[in-house]
């Protein structure tokens, strides 16, 4: 008996670990999604409903880079986050500056509109067939003592967390990550000091749209591409948003990796039925008792 409770607690160790390693490689990708749009929100103050359909829209570049084209997936990347900052761009330019939009409805309606134009574009381009994008790596696991993972999801992992760290470095280092700084806490002291305002949301957009295009991009070879993947994945951002309240860079991250541990043992400790809405319940608990987000002190008036 001694042994048999012994083999158990190691069981539940290993267990417990490769649940922790599985939920770290799908945070990372989570992170991505809610940095960009609580960046896209906290500076410019647009709910970018599109933020899912710039995530399905990297999926699909690396689709057609390397399933199509028989490019390398690691080019996909690049041309992922460079198809991603052009669409951003775009939308910034031609359909939220020129339009000069005051109303916030206005801004949701557009954004509305862009979701359901790009989704039926990938429907009609790609067909409503799942794809499947080849990975570069070995189908053989990597084993480390009781846990193991694919290559695939491990460089997922490293990439993902690269990419953190260089837009962490971005924002609190260098000038651009300043003036955006500057622009989120006061948009007319930023205009006086030099700032141009319009420029920092045209950039902020497409920062935000290229990391959602990455995001997606990174997860093609371990998920199927579809046309609607981006709805999920819009939940999900949105989710993490208000987890790590909204505006709050460092809360979406940690936002990110939290829905990710929810899920991941949610689904291997209760039901993989239940495993997108044990997150949300979690996302409900936050609203009732924390509705500032877990990360985001409340302001005092008076």
């Amino acid at each position: 008996l001694h042994v048999r409770s012994r083999r158990q607690r190691q069981m539940c160790i290993r267990d417990r670990l490769q649940h922790t390693l599985n939920a770290l490689v799908l945070g990372s990708t989570y992170a991505l999604l809610g940095i960009g749009l609580t960046l896209i929100f906290g500076i410019m103050r647009v709910v970018n409903f599109a933020h899912g359909e710039l995530y399905a829209l990297g999926a699909y570049v690396a689709y057609g880079v390397v399933a199509m084209f028989g490019m390398n997936f690691f080019a996909s990347l690049l041309v992922a986050a460079v198809v991603g900052f052009l669409f951003g761009t775009a939308i910034e330019y031609f359909l939220l500056r020129r339009r000069d939009l005051k109303a916030i409805d206005e801004v949701m309606l557009i954004m509305i509109g862009v979701m359901i134009i790009m989704q039926n574009a990938e429907l009609l381009m790609w067909g409503g067939v799942a794809k499947s994008v080849p990975s570069p790596f070995s189908q053989e696991p990597i084993v480390w003592g009781a846990i193991s993972v694919s290559p695939i999801r491990l460089f997922v992992l490293v990439t993902a967390v690269a990419l953190l760290v260089i837009f962490y470095l971005l924002i609190e280092r260098s000038r651009l990550g300043l003036a955006m700084r500057a622009t989120f806490q006061d948009k007319d002291a930023a205009k006086i000091v030099g700032v141009n305002v319009s420029h920092i949301y045209t950039l902020t957009f497409a920062l935000g749209s290229c990391l959602a295009s990455v995001a997606g991009a990174l997860l093609a070879p371990v998920f199927v591409v579809t046309p609607t993947m981006g709805d999920l994945a819009s939940l999900k951002a949105f989710a993490i948003v208000i987890l790590g309240g909204l505006g709050n860079l460092p809360g979406a991250a940690l936002g990110g990796f939290i829905l990710a541990i929810v899920e991941e043992f949610g689904a291997g400790y209760i039901s993989t039925a239940y495993r997108d809405a044990l997150g949300f319940l979690v996302i409900l608990a936050v609203m009732i008792f924390r509705p500032q987000g877990l990360f985001t002190v409340r302001e005092r008036v008076g």
